[in-house]
This record gives structure tokens, sequence and C-alpha cells, in this order.
């Protein structure tokens, strides 16, 4: 009862520290981010328009007693010293990065919500984002067990698109493994396992792991270091239809920074291994609006 009661109030007064702005969107299921920048300004991204300023300014100490209360519900200590706050909201399991100085000039903060809706491809093309043609190439390639690279920058709205291509496999028979480091990706296929990181099990340990769970699909929220090698093994061995993220700057630059992911395990780039494991690289953009678009679709015939 005492631990409830702790809980309960440290909730509370996270909620009152937030204040009614922040609680409003991070209850909108139409927001997918909430950034608060060192100046006190609030900025917002939603599906439907992309990033933009909420016109609400905090003040230092408001923001700064957000960060240290977080710290402080997660048992950890937050100040000059011990700058940085990485954690996930309680009860929303929303993504938290925060920084106070010396790090930054003032509080700062970025809330990555878990998403509260699945984004079809059908939702892609009723926003303009995806025409109908490309959306019908890939739910092929799904269907025909292709391996997908999903490719782009920061924000460029990756990981909202594997869950589109992850609702294609909603009646899918297969048993599909998902890994992530965080756990953002949504799939509903009957028969699904999902494994998360966690600071003594790297992603490349847990690639390697899932080999002996009879894995027929394999998705990787996320590939950022040398588990990159060990993703392109289990697909070109007998486990294809698998979907991953990667930062890019571009498509061709998609297999340049695979090719620097690799290198940090073996000194010799298996170029072959590369061509045989991805058939497929979508590359997203955000255009100058902020919304998210498919900017091309593209076949990895040879390089």
């Amino acid at each position: 009862m005492l631990k409830s009661k702790t809980h309960e109030r440290h909730i509370d007064m996270l909620t009152t520290s937030f204040g009614e702005d922040i609680v409003k969107l991070l209850q909108d299921p139409n927001i997918i981010e909430v950034m608060l920048n060192p100046d006190g300004k609030l900025w917002a991204e939603a599906y439907d328009k992309g990033k933009y300023f909420t016109n609400i300014i905090f003040n230092d100490k408001q923001s700064t007693n957000i960060i240290k209360l977080l710290a402080a519900y997660h048992q950890e200590i937050a100040d000059y010293d011990h700058p940085e706050v990485a954690c996930e909201l309680p009860e929303s399991g929303a993504r938290f990065q925060g920084w106070l100085p010396p790090v930054a000039d003032a509080p700062t903060f970025t809330i990555r919500k878990r998403a509260t809706r699945i984004f079809t491809l059908d939702n892609y093309v009723e926003y303009g984002s995806l025409t109908a043609e490309q959306a019908e190439k890939l739910r092929l390639e799904v269907k025909e067990r292709k391996n997908i690279l999903i490719a782009g920058g920061t924000s460029s709205g990756k990981t909202t698109f594997a869950n589109a291509l992850l609702h294609e496999l909603k009646e899918c028979k297969d048993r599909v493994i998902v890994l992530e480091d965080l756990p953002e990706l949504q799939i509903s296929a009957a028969d699904c396992v999902k494994l998360t990181t966690t600071s003594s099990i790297s992603m490349r340990a847990l690639v390697r792991g899932v080999l002996r769970m009879r894995p027929d699909r394999i998705i990787i929220g996320e590939v950022r270091d040398g588990a990159a090698l060990e993703l392109l093994k289990a697909w070109n061995t007998g486990h294809p239809g698998g979907i991953c993220t990667i930062h890019a700057n571009s498509p061709e630059a998609t297999i340049s920074r695979l090719e620097d992911l690799v290198h940090e395990v073996v000194s010799v780039i298996p170029t072959r291994l590369i061509q045989e494991a991805i058939d497929v690289i979508v590359f997203m953009q955000r255009d100058h609006t902020g919304k998210h678009k498919v900017n091309s679709i593209t076949e990895l015939k040879s390089y």
C-alpha cells in the first residue's frame, strides 16, 4: 500500500509539473512527439500536419522541475554533474530524453510517444505521401517476403512507416520475431514474439539468439551497429521477409551506411551478402511542411 501511495504521489507531481498543455498533447492520439527547446518554446509533431509551434512557452524553473522529477521517479539524479535523463514516462511508456546545463544553455527535452494507432499504407495514400501504385507494390513485396530496409534521417517517419508495413502482416501465418531497443513497433500477427535489448543484451546478441527460436521473419526496429552483419546473415539464410529501419541521407547512402556498420565488426565488407540480403530500400523524407513522405522505393539489383 505504501509503495502504491508513493507511486501515485509521484504521478500526481509529474502531472502537475507538466501542466495541462503538455498533458493534453500527450493524451492527443494525433500527436507523435513533443519537444521543448532551451528557449522555452514547445513544439509538437502530429500525424496530419507534421511539426508545428504550439504557441506555448515554458520558463526554466518549470522545465527543470520536470526533468528532476522524472529522474527522481526512476531513482536517478539530475543536476549539473548528471545533466542527462533518458527514461520512459510512467503509465504511457513514452520515451523521454532530457538535458540540463551545462550540456544545454537551458533545460530541454523531447518526448516520443508510443504509437497509439497504426498509420496504414492506405492512410499514406490518402494524405498524398504515397501513390496508390507504390502502396500496391509494397503490399506485393511484403507478401512475396522481400527484405525491406526503411531509410531516412532523424524524425523522417521510418518507425511509423515500418508499422504500416507490419500492418500488412495482420493475417500472416508466419512466425514473426520483432527485435527493438525500445518497444515502438506494433504488429498483430497471431504468431509473434517481441524482444528488447537491455544493458547486458545487445541487438547483435538478440539477432544471433533468435535464430534458435524458429523465426520465419525477423523484424528489427533499427540497426545502428555491428548487428547489421548478423541481420544480413539471418536474412540471407532462410529468413526472408524482414523489415528494418536505418539512418541514411539518401537511397544510395543507405548501402554506404550499412557497409559502415558491418565494418565495425569485420575488416572486409561482404558486398555479395549485402546484395543478396537486401531487396528493397524505402527512403523516407519530410517535405517543407513537415509531412512524412515516401521519397523513393528502390530495388537493389546490384551495386
